[in-house]
């Protein structure tokens, strides 16, 4: 089995607990994604978030410190590979190697400063999503209640972020920031880690329109594993309940833009036999009742790697 998963917050763990590793055997359970199950689950491809708590946002100190991290604990692993350019992912595929991208989830802590995104493009970084779930100087998240769309600032971070070729992530931002971000897309964006409104009504979730639109700009969208953006009012979530968002989203043309979008290492609560990356095999078995093998290797890894080999450009 190959995935690419394009959401995980284990640098989050391992930021607030320092004592953490990324090995199996010496975190104690704490963590859903290791080095050894990624393995198991022959991962492809990881994307690791960026998040800092809303108690340190604005800071970029601990921005840094999980992008090292990233580097001492997570790249430090025998067949791990960072993957910044088209030439990278390849050269990881053709090794038999894991790759590690690098994602910013929130830039508060920027302060509005585009050449700390130019730095951050620097040491790795490849995707930004503007906010988290609130407000910042750049737009207003999915809770800020008044609703408001990119700032003048924020807009400037777009365009930066298409010329050096960072995928815009629109996962938590506001409906309207969502709108400011396709009205001035360039290039491709993705949803990292959201499902359907229409299945689930929780405001982490796109609307068709707003799925529609990802799509038609080529861009992706990541089916995430939160329980409580796939089902509402459930005691237990079932991959069956999952497989509902991912027959929507086909539904609205999306069979070739969906990719997986975990959120392991940032739940508290997971779906029934999905905790970690070895169990994924289980949601491949089961899309596999309903799909033909192709299509469920473009929702395991196809679609996100034709999207990558297209959007990882320059160096």
């Amino acid at each position: 089995m190959n995935i690419i998963d394009f959401h995980c917050d284990a640098l989050l763990k391992m930021l607030e607990n320092k004592t953490l590793t990324f090995d199996e055997a010496e975190n104690e359970g704490v963590m859903d994604v290791t080095y050894e199950r990624l393995r198991e689950a022959g991962t492809l491809l990881q994307t690791f978030a960026i998040f800092i708590p809303p108690e340190q946002d604005g800071d970029m100190v601990p921005i840094l410190e999980s992008i090292d991290i990233f580097y001492e604990k997570v790249l430090s692993c025998e067949r791990m590979m960072l993957v910044r350019t088209a030439a990278d992912l390849e050269a990881c595929l053709e090794q038999g190697k894991t790759g590690a991208l690098l994602s910013l989830e929130g830039v508060g802590g920027l302060q509005g400063n585009l050449s700390l995104l130019r730095l951050l493009h620097r040491l790795g970084v490849r995707a930004a999503g503007l906010t988290w779930n609130h407000a910042n100087w750049a737009a207003d998240g999915v809770m800020e209640p008044r609703g408001g769309g990119l700032t003048l600032r924020g807009r400037e971070f777009v365009k930066e972020c298409e010329r050096l070729g960072i995928i815009v992530d629109v996962s938590h931002l506001s409906e309207q920031a969502f709108w400011d971000v396709e009205g001035l897309a360039q290039r491709p964006f993705i949803a990292s880690h959201s499902n359907a409104k229409a299945i689930c009504d929780h405001p982490r979730n796109l609307t068709d329109d707003q799925l529609k639109a990802t799509f038609s700009h080529g861009g992706r969208v990541g089916v995430t594993y939160v329980p409580y953006f796939v089902a509402a009012g459930k005691e237990t979530v079932e991959i069956s309940d999952l497989l509902r968002h991912i027959d929507y989203m086909c539904g609205l043309g999306g069979e070739p833009y969906i990719m997986l979008g975990s959120d392991f290492d940032g739940i508290a609560s997971h779906i029934s036999g999905l905790t970690h990356p070895g169990q994924v095999e289980t949601l491949r078995e089961a899309l596999l009742q309903n799909y033909t093998e192709e299509q469920v290797k473009g929702f395991m890894h196809n679609n996100a790697l034709a999207f990558l080999r297209s959007q990882l450009t320059g160096g």
